[in-house]
């Protein structure tokens, strides 16, 4: 796996019926990558994984493995034996990385979190990358952690740096220096990450908007202004970072035209007032589309 650039964290699209459209998955996949991704991260939490079961999520890879595109599965179970079982069978679908994430529901201690993911991390051969999120699963996994985590295993390769908080981006590069490729994981700190050391970008809004994310990270990697870019993209970046992203990223995707608001219980799509400032500032935001 190359573990740099930018990575859509894949929506899980579903039929009038909520069972997956497997065939508008593997069309989405590709407008992606045709448009600049380096890869898909299908499963995690914008992709609704806790809602599907074990063998829906293996039908979920093998449909964005075939086509041919480099696949990351993300790894978010209940239990270490789950995880493990997902990770295991990601592999063996064909998937060439995977995003560990902590247990769901479940933190606690650093020695207990530690060995969740050191199990799934010695229960494959493919280059993995941790998921740091505090805010989202109340585990911290803090820079001296990583570090730890990085000098014990080979095969991690990448970390996805959710706290929201870019300092963490340089406390991890002080401590391991390239060790490992420092992703990005909120749409509205893409710029500031970057300028802190960031080298990729697991990205949510990239789903409706995939031209105007890749254009957004490599001229910010290239060290240009995107002040005018950025300002204009904000509005839609921080749908990434509330409750309801999966239904407003879903939202944006409907209205760009690739795509449906439909979204598993317990989520519900968004109705009245909610739906129509949602609208507002999403029509607001492609009117004056660069």
């Amino acid at each position: 796996m190359n573990w740099n650039g930018v990575l859509p964290a894949i929506t899980t699209p579903f039929r009038d019926d909520l069972s997956v459209d497997h065939e508008f998955l593997a069309r989405h996949a590709r407008w992606m990558i045709d448009a600049g991704c380096k890869g898909i991260v299908a499963l995690g939490s914008l992709g609704e994984g806790a809602t599907l079961q074990f063998d829906e999520k293996i039908a979920v890879l093998r449909t964005c493995v075939t086509t041919k595109v480099p696949v990351v599965a993300a790894v978010a179970s209940l239990s270490t034996s789950e995880a493990v079982r997902v990770a295991r069978a990601a592999e063996e679908a064909g998937c060439e990385g995977l995003m560990i994430l902590p247990p769901y529901v479940y933190s606690t201690d650093w020695r207990e979190m530690r060995a969740h993911v050191s199990a799934v991390l010695r229960a494959t051969r493919l280059s993995c990358m941790l998921y740091n999120n505090p805010i989202a699963y109340r585990t911290d996994f803090l820079p001296e952690q990583v570090a730890e985590l990085a000098g014990e295993h080979d095969n991690l390769h990448a970390v996805k740096e959710s706290s929201a908080d870019v300092r963490r981006i340089t406390a991890i590069r002080a401590l391991i220096g390239e060790r490992l490729a420092i992703f990005v994981g909120v749409d509205d700190a893409i710029v500031e990450g970057i300028d802190a050391g960031a080298i990729g970008w697991i990205a949510g809004l990239v789903n409706a908007l995939p031209k105007e994310s890749v254009e957004l990270f490599d001229r910010a990697r290239r060290g240009e202004d995107v002040s005018a870019l950025y300002h204009w993209f904000l509005p839609l970046l921080r749908l990434d970072v509330v409750p309801k992203f999966v239904q407003l990223i879903k939202l944006v995707q409907e209205e760009v035209g690739m795509g449906s608001a439909r979204v598993r219980p317990p989520r519900l799509e968004l109705e009245g007032v909610e739906r129509e400032m949602a609208l507002k500032t999403i029509r607001e935001a492609l009117a004056a589309r660069p």
